[in-house]
């Protein structure tokens, strides 16, 4: 709104029926409230929730499919967000190739780079990248800043030990959701790996995943960048993201 500019990446609202917490800094607790900072938040819709309501009571088909859902025409925010989480929880990501691999599919099958990227993935990512939702929903500094200005999880539970650690975010579909990070400052997935490979930057909460064997960071040759690339784009899941149900109408 009027050019502002926010301070973090807008995360993906795909599978969050299986998430506690939501956001970077897990600040909601509830996938029914995760819509409002978006829609009151001065960057980003600048609206008022009186206003959405008065405006919704009064713009056909609402008041008729609200009376559908919940037996009464007449529609305040408590309706509105139930309505929003309903819907949010309908966008569920699961026919990848990826998918269709692990249930023996066809249209499953890897080729070479994408079965040795998958293999690479297992040893180098998935500690923090679980399957199958590709998160293991922790929080953890990875490395990109020194001293994170973005306090991310501690600027909720107030705890220093959680200073510049964010919410772990699901790989699938991620070759489609640059810019990457919790502030967008990747804008490729090689870039991303290079970060790993030879950016992490120490700092008193890096994560331990990431200092192993008194190193920093990921060891990943070109070569192998290229083949976890391979097998990240087997997360893409072309079904969901052309389902018309999700489309504007």
């Amino acid at each position: 709104v009027d050019d502002c500019l926010g301070t973090r990446n807008s995360p993906p609202l795909f599978n969050l029926a299986w998430h506690n917490e939501f956001m970077w800094d897990g600040g909601v607790h509830h996938i029914e409230l995760s819509p409002l900072n978006a829609l009151t938040n001065s960057c980003e819709m600048a609206n008022d929730l009186n206003t959405i309501v008065a405006y919704l009571n009064s713009t056909q088909p609402y008041p008729a499919l609200f009376n559908k859902a919940f037996g009464t025409s007449t529609i305040n925010s408590q309706q509105l967000f139930r309505a929003l989480a309903q819907f949010t929880a309908m966008l569920v990501s699961a026919n990848s190739k990826y998918d269709k691999h692990i249930r023996n599919e066809s249209g499953g099958e890897f080729d070479t780079d994408e079965q040795a990227g998958y293999e690479l993935f297992k040893q180098k990512c998935s500690a923090c990248h679980k399957e199958p939702l590709f998160t293991d929903l922790s929080y953890r500094s990875n490395g990109l800043d020194l001293y994170s200005k973005d306090r991310g999880r501690d600027s909720i539970t107030r705890d220093p030990a959680d200073r510049g650690k964010f919410k772990v975010p699901s790989l699938r579909n991620i070759e489609l959701t640059k810019p990457y990070m919790h502030d967008g400052r990747f804008k490729s997935l090689e870039r991303i790996l290079e970060h790993y490979n030879s950016g992490v930057k120490a700092n008193p909460n890096l994560d331990p995943e990431l200092k192993k064997d008194a190193t920093l960071g990921i060891p990943i040759t070109k070569t192998e960048q290229a083949q976890v690339i391979k097998f990240l784009k087997t997360l893409t899941d072309n079904e969901f993201t052309h389902d018309k149900r999700f489309t504007e109408q």
